[in-house]
């Protein structure tokens, strides 16, 4: 049997299929490197999404190297031996998995120089979901080659192809708001990450396996059926299977389309002081991150009772996290660029110091003034405020131009006080109004 899988893996499409689809696999990742630049969960749940095309390229895949005994006129010849249908198909059927599988995982292996320098957290999660997106693969490739051996036509490929993204796209409208449904039956939806610290639940994947499994399986006996029973019964694992994907996902009140990781989001310090800490994800930009932020705790030293830590903001949208106000502790937001580095230093620094440390994202019905906080941040900066907002109003910045005038001709002991007067008004989400005039609202 090993002999024959080896001529399998030699003279059939396997070669070719490995090579095409690690070609589109690779050309897909580097099309966008930033997507996934952030680290190894990026990676694997974005080359997931990336299955919106590969999925269908495995099933054209599979129909055409099923067209071969009818493009040899052997199949009345392979009919008459006695080796039983499904024990001739066995070969090709693992020839074709080891391709595709091969050509999934290899495109992981392709944009690990990219990364291998600053990637640092590599949860058990990623193998997981690495493993799903092959065996997604794996049905797509044998239910290619049921269909294609039930229409040996030269168009059952491409049209394959194109159906299958079709399917692939349709899913998540079909079942409407049932999210759960559209992560068990297509393996690209929910991939996309909003943030750098998405995951996946282990229920989720492994509904996600049994579906993929049973459907893979169906195809198996779909290529073997040698009757219309044979086929019906083919119907029998899929049903199977996505019965139970859907006892086994999170549902209901318990299902998160986004779900994060916290062990991502502890926080990882550098050595030395003053103390400055990343999530453990972009723990990998330690030496990068930490002299920006000593500087911008050099410039918040103005201030009477200033910070003396930096931690990385883990805000999250989807779902809302934050972490907690802490006067000491001044937050910096972490953007990777498509090499896998810190993104653009000098706009990180800027940020930390104009908002004054304090994150007022999570603030909720207060009138905190943008040029208040403006104004006070470049005085600390130690010049005129400014805007790179397009669609800023111009009255915005005159306003903080004019209140930072007014703090120049200030004492600085007095001026640093308001400033901080201000910043913990911030951290408090009060009202920022006539703090740096004296004329408090």
């Amino acid at each position: 049997m090993s002999r024959i899988l080896g001529i399998e893996l030699r003279r059939s499409a396997a070669a070719g299929a490995v090579l095409m689809l690690l070609l589109a696999g690779v050309i897909l990742l580097y099309v966008a490197p930033q997507r996934w630049s952030p680290g190894w969960m990026s990676v694997v749940m974005i080359q997931r999404e990336y299955l919106v095309l590969l999925w269908p390229l495995a099933l054209a895949v599979g129909a055409w190297q099923s067209r071969r005994e009818h493009r040899s006129n052997v199949a009345e010849l392979f009919a008459s031996t006695a080796r039983p249908r499904a024990q001739r198909m066995m070969p090709t059927l693992g020839a074709l998995a080891i391709a595709v599988t091969c050509a999934y995982l290899a495109t992981v292996a392709a944009v690990v120089p990219w990364i291998i320098g600053t990637a640092r957290y590599l949860p058990a999660t990623a193998f997981v979901i690495a493993a799903v997106g092959a065996l997604a693969m794996i049905a797509a490739a044998w239910l290619g080659l049921a269909f294609g051996r039930l229409l040996p036509h030269v168009v059952t490929a491409p049209a394959l192809a194109v159906a299958g993204i079709g399917l692939l796209m349709v899913i998540p409208v079909a079942v409407r708001h049932r999210e759960w449904l559209a992560l068990i039956f297509s393996p690209m939806f929910g991939m996309g990450q909003y943030t750098d610290y998405q995951t996946v639940y282990g229920r989720v994947s492994a509904a996600q396996a049994i579906w993929l499994a049973a459907l893979a399986g169906a195809g198996a006996v779909l290529l073997a059926s040698g009757s219309w029973r044979t086929r019906v019964a083919a119907l029998l694992p899929a049903i199977l299977g996505a019965s139970l994907a859907i006892m086994v996902i999170p549902r209901d009140d318990k299902f998160v389309a986004t779900p994060v990781d916290p062990v991502a989001q502890e926080q990882v310090c550098a050595e030395g002081s003053p103390q400055v800490c990343v999530s453990r994800v972009h723990s990998g930009l330690l030496p990068e991150a930490a002299p920006v932020a000593r500087q911008a705790l050099a410039l918040l030293a103005k201030l009477p009772d200033p910070p003396t830590t930096v931690h990385e903001d883990t805000t999250t949208y989807y779902p809302a996290t934050s972490p907690p106000r802490q006067a000491e502790v001044v937050l910096m937001r972490i953007t990777v660029d498509e090499h896998g580095h810190l993104a653009d230093k000098a706009h990180i620094l800027h940020e930390m110091v104009t908002t004054l440390g304090a994150n007022t994202d999570g603030c909720r019905g207060t009138s905190s003034s943008v040029p208040v906080m403006r104004a006070a941040g470049y005085w600390l900066l130690g010049r005129e405020p400014a805007t790179d907002d397009p669609e800023e109003p111009p009255e915005v910045n005159a306003e903080a131009v004019k209140l930072w005038q007014g703090l120049r001709s200030l004492p600085e002991k007095e001026v640093a006080a308001r400033v901080s007067t201000v910043r913990r008004a911030a951290m408090a989400c009060e009202d920022l109004g006539g703090l740096l005039t004296g004329r408090a609202q």
